[in-house]
């Protein structure tokens, strides 16, 4: 069969996200698992997407490290398209901006670096959230009554760095669902596909969460810089508490046309 070099790549990664996310099928843990051949098929497709390959220009350190304000949001969103099965965009982060902590409700998703460099920490939540009667850690700062509702037992799945060369970063509805994206060394923009999209009608909206320190976990690494990084490490694939939060003061998303070739269906 020849080769479709007419086609745009975006388009092509667009229809294999439409096929792959619209057949995922419920599993016995809750899951929503994309079929295994029509996933590794848009995980290669996305994994060879490049920012010349949307006409997006990577921009320039200097251009990106100025300071946050209404004309200069520390992140931008560049909307490529939007089904009942899937969205897809690119997100752009200024030079030391960050998405903060939040969650996929019930979605899939991949995540693929375009041009500069980000961190990625992932987290799962747990069940069994609080138990009746059961004592809760002494966090610091306190947690109030009135926001133990909004606290989330959780664990740290992975903490890893991203850049255009990496493959995509995966998540699903109970795997790797919550995620803080970091930018470092300079500007990043990442592409980004979630299936189904944002629907808060349908239960899928957007929540934004702190992790909360233990005053046991301040006492074991107080004074001790070294003793810091071994606690860090260690951390990975440990419970933690997460607080359910209000969207961050300091972050916002602003917009910009998207620039490469037009996606239709």
């Amino acid at each position: 069969m020849p080769r479709d070099n007419k086609t745009p790549l975006i388009q092509k990664i667009a229809k294999q996200a439409f096929i792959s996310l619209k057949g995922a099928a419920p599993s016995a843990n809750g899951e929503n698992n994309p079929a295994e051949g029509s996933q590794s098929e848009l995980i290669s497709l996305v994994t060879a997407v490049r920012a010349a390959d949307l006409k997006i220009a990577p921009r320039k350190t200097k251009a990106g490290s100025g300071p946050a304000g209404p004309q200069n949001p520390p992140v931008t969103y560049m909307h490529i398209c939007e089904t009942e099965v899937f969205s897809m965009g690119v997100f752009l982060l200024r030079t030391g901006a960050s998405i903060p902590l939040h969650d996929h409700p019930g979605m899939n998703g991949m995540l693929k670096v375009l041009y500069g460099k980000v961190n990625v920490s992932c987290f799962d939540k747990l069940e069994n959230n609080l138990t009746v009667g059961a004592p809760l850690p002494r966090f610091n700062p306190p947690v109030s009554a009135c926001q133990t509702a909004s606290l989330r037992r959780s664990v740290l799945r992975s903490v890893a760095e991203y850049s255009e060369t990496s493959g995509p970063c995966l998540l699903t509805p109970v795997r790797d669902n919550l995620h803080q994206i970091d930018a470092i060394e300079g500007p990043a923009a990442f592409l980004d596909i979630l299936g189904p999209p944002y629907n808060p009608d349908d239960g899928r909206d957007c929540h934004y969460y702190t992790v909360l320190q233990t005053v046991e976990e301040e006492g074991k690494t107080d004074g001790k810089g070294d003793e810091r990084e071994k606690q860090g490490e260690k951390k990975e694939q440990e419970e933690m508490w997460l607080l359910e939060v209000p969207q961050p003061e300091d972050f916002w998303c602003g917009g910009e046309p998207y620039p490469g070739p037009v996606v239709s269906f």
